[in-house]
């Protein structure tokens, strides 16, 4: 499988390479040099495991994705390195594993004059991890039994003790309606006043819900209100379960309805938006459209975990700095691009405490939280909190590793936060909205790059590999 994947990218390092060479850059051997060694790489392990008959199992699940994202961030990483030497090895790494966990934290400074073929291939690198993530989510995660993603598990006709026995239609199915929704979203951004290059590069990033952009400013740089609301309007369809989409096209329109961690999250952007808005209209004395259209947006894009800023939102106060901060956290709906927490797992939590509420005051009284209408079984209760309980530790981990390192705490705190639900731009002077995280020191970026992992691959894929136990059993 890993060897498959380093294939794909290897094909898909040739684009960026073509894409340099018309426009008459210099980077594109850099690529075909990355290629070449990726598809070397790649082909061995196929031929090498082409003559054996594996069932993979869910230990080998467990390592064959987490060794797949080290391995395939790697192999990404030199055309970033062999272009731009002076980032370094961990700088190289960390852009890499950042586009392709859709996190959108970068330690490029001077976009604006970077070669267009890595902006395209920093895009492509959000998008191909986002459709990753996605088939992860919905094809492997519930089977593995990772955080409560149980309740998402597929119904499949093969009952073979195989792990994933119809992964491929349903991936095949969400690949083509992935693709079909980035390309509308680049021709609504070319439309809107984007060139082709950065209409492309955009929707690939929107749809991921990565936040890589191709100017610093970000979507600020193109001072249009209406790209401003069409990228916001990608960034909620991108945080919505792909699996519903799907069945929409497949002849079922009410699925996103009928959903209700879509109702929440939908709920929850339109109230954090409501909230700000009134912030920047009262204190900051902006006009309603405008304090609309930023509120939405950074709302929006935090939330997402997208990272697209219109313009520097640590300026505008403790109150919006607050709100944003948590909802880094948050996350969008399972099956979408998004990382954070999910809001399944607050719908799972706060039903599970209000059912303990209730209990203290009827104590006789049965009765189980619900999602969408149906009993939650007590080990995806136990797997919910369990999970809260890891982010919570892994991210005062990281913010504590970051400390030790002369960090601040804003600093520490916002780039943890920012790495370990996949967002992208952190708070303060130095990793802000207007900043890029290159001043960190090497092993600092080191910290975030595997941060990003384990927030991007839910945490126990990751954690039960360092667990004794598991490699015993």
């Amino acid at each position: 499988m890993t060897g498959l994947l380093l294939v794909i990218l290897s094909v898909s390092m040739t684009i960026p390479a073509i894409a340099d060479a018309a426009e008459g850059g210099m980077v594109w051997p850099q690529f075909l040099i990355s290629a070449t060694a990726s598809l070397f790489v790649g082909m061995s392990l196929v031929l090498g495991s082409r003559s054996r008959q594996f069932a993979i199992g869910v230990k080998e699940a467990f390592v064959l994705t987490t060794l797949s994202w080290i391995v395939i961030a790697a192999f990404a990483s030199l055309p970033i390195l062999l272009s731009m030497p002076e980032i370094g090895i961990s700088g190289a790494f960390f852009e890499a594993m950042s586009g392709l966990t859709t996190t959108g934290s970068t330690v490029i400074a001077n976009l604006d004059e970077t070669a267009r073929g890595i902006l395209l291939w920093r895009a492509l690198l959000q998008w191909l991890g986002g459709i990753g993530i996605i088939v992860m989510a919905i094809a492997v995660l519930p089977l593995l039994g990772v955080g409560g993603m149980q309740l998402f598990r597929i119904e499949m006709s093969d009952h073979s003790k195989k792990l994933l026995p119809r992964a491929g239609p349903t991936a095949a199915w969400i690949t083509m309606t992935y693709g079909a929704l980035t390309l509308i979203w680049a021709a609504a951004l070319w439309t809107a006043g984007m060139s082709p290059f950065e209409a492309i590069c955009h929707a690939m990033t929107t749809i991921a819900t990565g936040g890589f952009s191709t100017a610093d400013g970000s979507i600020g740089a193109f001072n249009s209100s209406v790209i401003d609301w069409i990228i916001v309007t990608g960034m909620l369809v991108g945080s919505l379960p792909f699996l519903l989409y799907v069945q929409a096209v497949r002849g079922d329109p009410l699925a996103l309805l009928r959903d209700s961690q879509v109702r929440y999250f939908l709920a929850l952007c339109l109230i954090s938006a409501v909230l700000m808005t009134a912030w920047i209209f009262f204190r900051l004395d902006a006009p309603v459209s405008t304090a609309l259209r930023y509120a939405a947006f950074s709302t929006t894009s935090i939330v997402t975990g997208t990272g697209f800023t219109t313009t520097p939102f640590d300026n505008w106060g403790a109150f919006p700095v607050t709100l944003l901060f948590f909802l880094m956290f948050v996350g969008g709906c399972t099956g979408s691009t998004t990382g954070g927490i999910k809001i399944f797992r607050f719908q799972v939590l706060f039903n599970s405490i209000r059912t303990e509420l209730s209990h203290f005051v009827r104590p006789h009284m049965i009765s189980a939280p619900r999602f969408n209408g149906e009993p939650v079984p007590d080990p995806i209760i136990r797997a919910v909190r369990a999970f809260f309980f890891v982010f919570i530790l892994s991210f005062a981990c990281t913010a504590l590793l970051l400390g030790l390192h002369g960090y601040d705490f804003v600093t520490s705190t916002s780039a943890a936060a920012t790495a370990i639900s996949n967002v992208g731009p952190g708070l303060g002077p130095l990793v802000g909205p207007a900043n890029n995280y290159g001043p960190m020191e090497n092993s600092a970026k080191w910290v975030l790059s595997a941060a990003m992992l384990l927030g991007r691959l839910e945490l126990f894929t990751v954690l039960l590999l360092f667990l004794p136990r598991f490699w015993r059993t």
